[in-house]
Order: structure tokens, then sequence, then C-alpha cells
């Protein structure tokens, strides 16, 4: 497997170590839901250094981003952060990203691990067409410092000044890039840094008093914001209008791949969408499961489990349109137990928007 810079200080802080995508990643550090706590309470950190950083930059980097990504790049100011999809000819989705705008030729795209390869082989062969050049930023970390106390936390540790950054924005100098964005639904930064400068940062982030987090709580933090997985809750095998994500395909001058496929489906009519979903009762949701209602519509749910800020178990599902909530079920092993079907997202700043 794969580590990051910061293996060993996840084993010195006592990480449980599993495999995620071909990397080694820490699960917890002793208990998950604690974990999960710190970051809607206070502050917690996340190594998210197996991301992928690229630098797209050339006269034409606009022009090629335009094409690429589904989302508006063209309304980027200088330090706004962008989230979108980039999408196949058949309108699936290769993978859900971060680009920030640096300068008018330059701009910073941040894609998943566990995709690494197929992006960077797909976002190299649209180049051909654009005097556009890519460079992957192997040696950088990241360091995501999510929660309520993440800013004032880490300010007093380093000499930009984050007070003038908004969220969804970046401040930089010659060593820190540092994006107010975040994977858990509460305020924080993620933070791109040379990655022989990575171990000591984390210390003093201990030393701060912030929670070291695993992949566990980064889990139950995103499904609990609506936010999703690739491979869980959305691939190539599925368009942004059928999974939720409608919303980052531009709609003026829509040229980018994938554009045709989409307004084909728009013709002859989305059959399914996607819809947050709470358990009646005690079980637990889980990926793959399969819903059904009185009429036999089907769905399944992608992304599942229990939410320590709700004390309920919640799932994300992409269902047949046509689904009756009123007599949703999901099946758990040989039984079929109700379900009510509510808005996402299930918490907002640490508070439970499920109405009871």
């Amino acid at each position: 497997m794969k580590q990051t810079v910061l293996n060993a200080a996840h084993r010195k802080a006592g990480a449980k170590m599993v495999d995620f995508g071909g990397w080694e990643m820490p699960i917890n550090y002793g208990s998950q839901i604690e974990e999960h706590h710190a970051v809607r309470q206070a502050v917690g950190m996340f190594d998210v250094s197996h991301m992928t950083v690229v630098d797209v930059s050339g006269p034409e980097a606009l022009t090629y981003l335009y094409q690429l990504l589904a989302n508006d790049i063209t309304k980027l100011k200088t330090g706004q952060a962008l989230y979108s999809t980039m999408l196949n000819e058949s309108g699936g989705v290769i993978d859900d990203l971060i680009t920030y705008k640096v300068s008018e030729t330059d701009y910073r795209v941040v894609v998943n691990a566990a995709t690494r390869e197929k992006d960077l082989a797909w976002m190299t062969a649209q180049t051909d067409s654009y005097d556009v050049d890519l460079t992957e930023q192997a040696d950088t970390a990241m360091i995501a410092v999510q929660g309520p106390k993440a800013l004032e936390t880490l300010q007093p540790l380093i000499e930009l000044d984050l007070s003038n950054t908004p969220r969804f924005y970046a401040t930089w100098n010659e060593e820190l890039f540092i994006g107010r964005t975040g994977y858990t639904g509460e305020d924080g930064v993620e933070i791109m840094l040379p990655a022989e400068q990575a171990e000591a940062l984390w210390d003093q982030l201990i030393a701060a008093g912030v929670q070291p987090c695993g992949l566990g709580a980064r889990d139950t933090l995103r499904l609990e914001a609506g936010m999703h997985l690739y491979g869980q809750d959305m691939d190539e095998n599925i368009t942004p209008l059928e999974c939720g994500l409608g919303w980052t395909l531009r709609k003026e001058n829509p040229t980018f791949n994938g554009a045709d496929a989409l307004a084909q489906l728009r013709e002859q009519g989305i059959n399914k969408k996607l819809i947050g979903l709470v358990l009646e009762g005690r079980g637990v949701l889980r990926h793959n499961q399969t819903l059904i209602d009185g009429a036999g519509h089907q769905g399944i749910i992608t992304s599942g489990g229990y939410s320590p800020s709700t004390e309920k178990a919640i799932a994300m599902a992409v269902v047949d349109k046509g689904m009756d909530p009123a007599t949703l079920q999901v099946q758990i092993r040989n039984k079929t137990l109700p379900c009510r079907v509510v808005k996402l997202p299930f918490v907002r700043n640490g508070k439970s928007l499920i109405e009871e």
C-alpha cells in the first residue's frame, strides 16, 4: 500500500490503519464517535495527502477547463474555488473535484485519490487541442482542519492572514496554499504545503488541541452534510441529473463534455433521483441495500450509516422518480423496514435538520 508523508505521525497518535484505495490510511485514533463530535463541536483534522493536486497553466487554461468541467469556471474570481463534476461523453461522472483560480492563466485542481490514474489520463487526453500544461504536485501534502474553531486554532500557527478569506476562497504564499473548503459540512480549511513540512504542522496542531480524525469520522460527517462520495453516490454509469448533482451543470453555453448526452436524457425523461432517508425503528442503513415501495418502484442506498449528530440511521439513495414515500421500505437481511424521506442535508452547523 502507498503511504502518505504523515504515516508515522498517524501511528504515533495511535491510529488504526486500513487499506483505502491502495493507500494505508487511519480509520480512527480510538473513537470514531469522539472524532466526529470534535469536528461538529470544536476542531478536528484529517490527512488528505492521498488526494492529487494538479496545476493547470497556460494561455488557454480557462478555455480548456471550460470544456473539461460541467460547472461554469468563467465565473470564478481570483482565489475563488469551484465544485464541479468532470463528465465522459455519455454524461457519466468521471470524478467530482475542486478547482481554484490562481490567476488568469493558472488554476489548481484537486482530484480524488481513488480516481487519480483515470483522471490524469482523461485530463491529459483533453489537452491535445489547447495550449495548456498540466503539472501534478506530487510533493505536496494536504491537511484538512475542520470545525467551528478551525480558523481561530490554526491562525496563530501560520503567517497567512485568514481573516479576509471567505468560504470557498483560497489564500497562499510561497509555501502554503489554504482553501477555505472541506468535506464535513463545517467551516474550516484544506491546507496544501510541501510534504517535508507536513509533520511539523501536524504536531503543532495536535499541541494546539486539534483532534486527529480518521476516515470513519470523515464519512459520517460528509454523509450528514449530504455530500457525495465518488464510487458510491456517483460514478461513470450515472449522470449528475440522476444523482442529485444537476446544480453543478452550467445552463449557459453547455458545451462541456457529455452535454449532448445530458440534453438527450432530458428529452427522454429523467427516471431517477437522489433522496435522503431516515430509518424508522432499529437497524443500520448501508450502501447497496435495496429499497422498494408498494407499487414496485425500486431504488438502492448509495451511502448510509449511523449519524452521531442525530443518533439516527440515515442514508442517501438513488430511486425511481415515481417512488411513493409513504410506502417506502428497505430490505435489511431478511426484513423489510419502513424509511422516511427527508430533505438533504441531515445536519447543518452542528444541528440536526431532521423533523421529528
